[in-house]
């Protein structure tokens, strides 16, 4: 099936619409299709080579490194994390699995780890001990919105011997000619980024959530290089990383088939403002998967199969692998509290992941 221009133009016209009459300091969209980049565009205070904080999108690409060690054989989704980290092992632990991990079941969204013990590997270690479940490994689905990617990276580090950057620079970026950055070195924040601006800030008075994604806001942490959140890329690189995950042969067809079918079909627990929700999501293995009824920030147009992630403050990028599209947009405009939950960002995420995700046909 081929890309309808009109669509596509109905798509950055909309995007654009967003920067020019709406809030946003700067928007940036790519589309791509059966393996080609056909759009790529910046609007507003941004250019071409401006590379976004990807926030939860990035867990894609954190996806993908991942599934490349079980299409390699190895990692298996059955084996305990403990049996592989054994300092992970301590209160109770023993009983997560690496599918737990993968599918935000593991009974630790919210286990502490945050700047400066992120830094070294052995505060992280430590950490590792420290932490204690929530709940049954399996029973409950809730966001991990650090504590998943740390123990991905270990993962990846005990199985390579590289640590997670270096693998994922080595395997994935550099061999498919992909832009992204982790961790970002301190003094290059200012060249390499877009850097969150508060859209709603009326007075020099008001403070922004600390704990929320504008932690990742300070150079020195984003350059501590958490996984999931702390990659910088651009929305071309978003869009042609779904592409080569279906075509460059890096990946099985096997594994990107598995990992992208719903392995958990539960409605999200927690605070709304971290991910919660009444509605049902699908997850396939860390991504997010439409099904027959697509959550929140996922689209609600295109195939069951699409898959992909949302993130703060309203950033999307999904691939729907029937007709071989995706798209991905991407901002730094971030309201004071992070994510967007007004009506105005509540309709912009429903009406850009609709019309980026309907452009074939």
């Amino acid at each position: 099936m081929a890309l309808n221009p009109a669509r596509l133009d109905v798509f950055l016209r909309r995007v654009r619409l967003e920067v020019e009459h709406g809030p946003l300091p700067s928007a940036q969209v790519a589309v791509a299709h059966k393996g080609e980049l056909v759009a790529f565009v910046t609007y507003g205070d941004a250019t071409p080579e401006s590379r976004y904080i990807l926030q939860s999108v990035g867990r894609s690409v954190v996806a993908g490194t991942v599934w490349k060690l079980l299409d390699d054989g190895l990692l298996d989704l059955d084996e305990h994390v403990a049996d592989i980290i054994p300092e992970f092992g301590a209160n109770g632990k023993d009983a997560v699995k690496v599918r737990h991990v993968l599918t935000h079941t593991a009974g630790l969204p919210f286990a502490p780890l945050g700047y400066p013990k992120m830094l070294t590997r052995e505060s992280r270690l430590a950490a590792f001990a420290r932490w204690r479940l929530d709940y049954e490994p399996g029973t409950q689905f809730q966001f991990h919105l650090t504590s998943a990617a740390w123990i991905l990276a270990e993962l990846t580090e005990r199985r390579t011997g590289l640590p997670f950057a270096d693998y994922l620079r080595t395997t994935i970026v550099e061999p498919l000619g992909l832009g992204f950055v982790l961790p970002i070195p301190v003094e290059r924040y200012e060249e390499l980024v877009a850097v969150p601006i508060a859209i709603d800030r009326t007075s020099d008075d008001q403070e922004i959530d600390p704990w929320g994604p504008w932690y990742l806001a300070n150079a020195k942490v984003l350059a501590g290089g958490e996984p999931s959140h702390s990659l910088i890329g651009t929305a071309a690189d978003m869009a042609m990383f779904f592409q080569h995950v279906h075509h460059s042969g890096v990946w099985s067809k096997e594994i990107v088939e598995e990992a992208t079918r719903p392995h958990v079909s539960m409605a999200p627990a927690g605070d709304k403002l971290y991910g919660g929700s009444d509605r049902i999501t699908h997850l396939g293995l860390f991504v997010t998967v439409c099904g027959d009824d697509p959550g929140p920030w996922a689209p609600h147009t295109g195939s069951p199969r699409t898959w992909g992630n949302g993130g703060a403050p309203c950033q999307l990028a999904f691939h729907d692998p029937e007709v071989d599209t995706s798209f991905a947009f991407l901002t730094n405009g971030y309201p004071l509290a992070g994510y967007d939950y007004s009506r105005a960002g509540t309709n912009r995420v429903i009406n850009i992941a609709n019309l980026g995700n309907d452009l074939a046909g």
